[in-house]
């Protein structure tokens, strides 16, 4: 193996495990055009992904198989508001867009229901490149909801590119969507890892200690800092594994691995309820939904999941 390649070698990405990866549209940011929606809404190849009150409408015409993306004509029963609608990306030729609607979800009948995020995120109800697109919708309008107004002088901001900025018609300040970095960690120490839950926690589940990153820190720093801060323990290396989009509301998760230094857990009790060292064996019990204490990991495909399992499996 020659030196210059090594590093590629047998080389597996880890984030292509996670929930909301998986994305197969050209997005194309900075050749979008502020008549963007409007070409889209024009295309009749375009198709859209329908969101409302925080959650994605579906059409369960076929119980097993419901369909995520509707003409643009099929959107008018349900109040789009085109203004505030985004181009998501291109498949082929074709436009895939997130609209935004202003239907009361509790009126919606059959065979339309709208699903909340995390459920789409376990249920399987839609493929792997749409729930990608979803995750992306999701984020996208939820900066574009909370920056309606200028940070710098308070004057309207108008969304420009199809949603790729919004633009102050004031000071004509541009504003960019954000994602928020978080630090996910793994905390092993030999044959065994920290798992902990938050009061906020689906009962039994435990996880991996977690929180977002701040200005002028590292990933590695902020693995260190979160760690010591929520369990009292000091780690030494860290070692990046995978990364997960999470649009609750416009998150990055970066998973990492950290190695534990001490062992002696002193919990942060506005943070966890709950946090001990569990060896292989017991993480494999949880994995399985049979620990005897009815402990249980994050849902197949969230990162914290992920990390832990490929953690059990070497």
């Amino acid at each position: 193996m020659t030196a210059k390649n090594w590093i590629f070698s047998d080389y597996k990405e880890a984030s292509d495990t996670v929930a909301f990866s998986g994305g197969i549209y050209e997005r194309l940011s900075e050749k979008r055009t502020d008549d963007a929606i409007d070409l889209a809404r024009a295309a009749p190849e375009t198709r859209w992904l329908a969101f409302a009150s925080g959650k994605l409408i579906l059409d369960f015409t076929d119980e097993q198989n419901p369909r995520a993306l509707f003409e643009t004509d099929k959107l008018q029963a349900f109040e789009p508001d085109f203004a505030e609608s985004l181009l998501l990306g291109f498949e082929g030729d074709a436009a895939r867009c997130a609209a935004k609607l202003g239907v009361d979800i509790e009126t919606l009948a059959a065979p339309f229901r709208a699903v909340d995020y995390r459920s789409l995120l376990t249920s399987g109800l839609i493929s792997r490149p749409l729930l990608s697109a979803m995750a992306q919708g999701a984020a996208l309008l939820s900066w574009h909801s909370t920056h309606q107004f200028c940070g710098r002088c308070g004057g309207r901001n108008d969304p420009k590119g199809g949603g790729a900025k919004r633009i102050c018609d004031g000071c004509y300040a541009e504003h960019f969507p954000r994602t928020d970095p978080v630090a996910i960690m793994l905390i092993v120490n030999g044959d065994k890892c920290l798992l902990a839950r938050g009061p906020h926690f689906p009962e039994g589940m435990m996880s991996c200690l977690a929180g977002f990153i701040e200005p002028g820190e590292t990933i590695e720093e902020a693995v260190r800092r979160e760690t010591f801060e929520e369990a009292g323990i000091r780690t030494g290396r860290v070692v990046y594994h995978a990364s997960q989009p999470w649009p609750f509301p416009y998150s990055l998760m970066i998973g990492c691995y950290a190695q534990a230094l001490n062992d002696d857990i002193v919990l942060e009790p506005t943070e966890l309820e709950l946090g001990r060292w569990f060896g292989k064996d017991e993480v494999r019990l949880m994995l399985a939904n049979a620990h005897p204490e009815g402990f249980r990991v994050p849902p197949h495909g969230a990162i914290g999941s992920v990390l832990i399992r490929d953690w059990v499996e070497g």
